[in-house]
């Protein structure tokens, strides 16, 4: 026997589902961690990192080509910051 949590979103799909041993308890500090990383990531139409909490950045979602790519890293310290092209972080208002 296990304990589950499911996070069902308004359109009636399955989000995230967390399975515990029955005989541990659950982190509710990581589920409410966890939703508010989902309802930031569909506001804002961005990634969380491991372990993001409000006010840590955000991941900006990848450039859908090689010349956004170039223009991205180089326009890289104003409102983000690049670790690659492929990886640019930056804080939500």
């Amino acid at each position: 026997a296990v304990r589950a949590v499911f996070f069902i979103d308004a359109e009636a799909r399955v989000r995230a589902l967390i399975y515990y041993p029955l005989s541990n308890g659950r982190n509710f500090d990581e589920l409410k961690r966890l939703l508010q990383a989902m309802q930031t990531s569909d506001k804002h139409k961005v990634a969380t990192p491991a372990d993001w909490r409000p006010g840590d950045k955000v991941i900006i979602p990848p450039p859908p080509t090689t010349d956004a790519a170039k223009e991205r890293v180089k326009g890289a310290g104003t409102e983000y910051e690049c670790l690659d092209w492929f990886l640019c972080l930056k804080k939500l208002p």
